[in-house]
């Protein structure tokens, strides 16, 4: 067994996604410096994260889903020195299971890892999000969901996450990472975190990438283009089609305004984020980072909010949509004409190249996952 773990469990839209591609772009340089990953990549530590937890529909992602996260720790059995496991999944599991899951990897020193953001920005990200995977609740909808649940203050609100897990591992194991501010350098998020794990390997292209996000009209026009999908539920559809074709690669380009919560959910956020970080500093766990990003920025915030979006504005939204969208069947079309006429083909279209890009890009995912676990 694994003398030290840490264990990286989210939150969520905490800069995870940049974190986790960089430790599996490097897993041999980190196990030279004495960190394993097991796991075999990010899709079998999600479904070790969902096991954990208790889903009973694992089998509907693949047969090989069910059990994983016994699979996992039997992995971590076999681990000498340090090793490192991260899915933002796992900080939804209850107290019990957190109680579970650590008595399983007993005797193991077990480091809990908390990326964390101030909760007004953590309800507009992961509302985003919810709405990205083909989610069709508003926003308020979702900050009034209180039960456990993949979108929602279960996993989003820092100081319930951090009550759930201290109750089976000492504060002073608990590490907790704000994400640091843009000015502070494109690779702070990732020096912080290094430290915490105590990594010292040599990491090629850790600048963290802009990360694309829907302004406030697009992200309702999109809601209002999952209400009438059909048969986009499995996850590759939902990731390449609705989050990565529509969302990405269409809506996420146009001109837009940020979100900008309502006055009383903006309350609500500020009281979220200060009970956290009283939380923080009353059990004495260590902020690796400016504490200050845990809290709502004093003042108005910028943007616009979701009531004041109006249906022209919805409909221009997707009325542009819909104008790229028949751009790239044109180019398609063209494309297939040209391959069944037998001529020279030329460069790949546009859109063509987005959606090719995209399938490769899930493609190329499960089969690593795969030649990782064989």
């Amino acid at each position: 067994m694994a003398e030290r773990i840490y264990w990286h469990i989210g939150l969520p839209k905490t800069g995870t996604t940049y974190l986790q591609k960089i430790l599996w772009n490097n897993r041999e340089e980190l196990e030279r410096s004495g960190i394993s990953l097991p796991a075999a990549g990010h899709r079998r530590s999600l479904w070790a994260a969902l096991d954990l937890m208790g889903n009973t529909r694992l089998d509907r992602r693949h047969p090989d889903a069910p059990g994983s996260w016994e699979r996992l720790c039997q992995e971590l059995d076999s681990v000498e020195g340090t090793a490192l496991l991260t899915h933002e999944f796992f900080c939804g599991a209850t107290a019990q299971q957190v109680e579970r899951a650590v008595a399983r990897l007993a005797p193991a020193e077990i480091h809990v890892v908390i990326t964390a953001r101030d909760a007004a920005g953590m309800l507009t990200a992961g509302w985003q999000e919810h709405v990205k995977n083909g989610g069709v609740s508003t926003l308020r909808e979702v900050a009034e969901l209180a039960e456990p649940a993949e979108f929602g203050w279960w996993v989003w609100d820092l100081g319930q996450v951090v009550e759930r897990w201290a109750g089976a591992v000492p504060a002073g194991r608990i590490h907790v990472l704000p994400m640091p501010e843009r000015s502070e350098g494109p690779d702070q998020h990732w020096r912080n975190f290094a430290k915490v794990i105590g990594s010292d390997a040599v990491i090629e292209g850790a600048e963290a990438e802009a990360n694309r996000s829907l302004g406030v009209v697009q992200a309702e026009a999109l809601r209002r283009v999952n209400q009438k999908l059909r048969g986009f539920g499995r996850p590759v559809d939902r990731g390449v089609w609705i989050r990565g074709y529509l969302g990405e690669d269409h809506l996420a380009r146009q001109h837009s305004e940020r979100v900008r919560l309502e006055d009383d959910l903006l309350r609500d956020c500020r009281e979220r984020s200060e009970r956290a970080a009283d939380l923080i500093e009353r059990l004495g766990i260590q902020v690796v980072g400016s504490p200050d990003r845990l809290l709502v920025a004093p003042g108005e915030p910028s943007g616009r909010t979701l009531e004041s979006v109006g249906a022209d504005e919805v409909a221009d939204a997707l009325a542009g949509l819909v104008s790229t969208l028949v751009a790239d069947v044109r180019e398609e079309r063209a494309a297939n004409a040209r391959s069944a006429a037998g001529t020279a083909p030329e460069p790949e279209a546009r859109g063509v190249r987005r959606i090719r890009e995209r399938v490769q890009s899930v493609i190329s995912s499960a089969r690593t996952d795969h030649q990782s676990s064989s």
